[in-house]
């Protein structure tokens, strides 16, 4: 199963994404859902992330972080993916270096993660059925790009379904 290093938002930007997904829902396009699932930014993925590594994420150093979430993007053909991109600043790539270079010694991190390849983004609907792409499409395509802040980093084991907070947060 796969294990996860996140940047959380703020109240203000978590709440713009809760929103989107409730519009999604209401719109008959499965969203996240769930007491653990957060609006998050995804900066690092592998099978294990060690009890080191950790150790190593809680002590980076960390400021809030000023984001913006853009316009939509779609991920993959088959089960497609509905995403806000986020609008990258030296600032984020700069902390997702960091964190990239801590956790890349561990297992099963995809290419996708690298530095020269990640895509910022926080997802709004998951294998949206092709067909029912367009309704996503446009059940959010009239919001607006809307600023967030980075307020903390989580780490997420997808197998126990538990987070635990390194830095800020709630």
């Amino acid at each position: 199963m796969v294990q996860s290093v996140e940047l959380l938002l703020d109240d203000d930007g978590a709440d713009e994404v809760r929103r989107q997904w409730a519009v999604l829902a209401q719109a008959g396009i499965a969203s996240p859902r769930g007491a653990t699932h957060r609006p998050h930014v995804t900066v690092a993925v592998a099978r294990e992330i060690w009890p080191r590594i950790d150790r190593a994420l809680a002590g980076i150093e960390f400021h809030p972080l000023p984001i913006r979430l853009g316009g939509l993007l779609v991920f993959g053909a088959r089960r497609p993916i509905l995403v806000r991109p986020v609008v990258v600043t030296e600032e984020l790539l700069a902390l997702h270096r960091r964190v990239y270079h801590l956790v890349e010694p561990c297992p099963g991190v995809p290419a996708t993660m690298r530095p020269d390849a990640w895509t910022p983004h926080v997802t709004l609907a998951r294998r949206v059925p092709p067909e029912r792409l367009g309704d996503a499409v446009e059940a959010v395509a009239a919001d607006k790009d809307f600023p967030a802040v980075v307020v903390g980093i989580r780490r997420w084991d997808g197998e126990a379904r538990q987070e635990r907070i390194l830095i800020g947060g709630r």
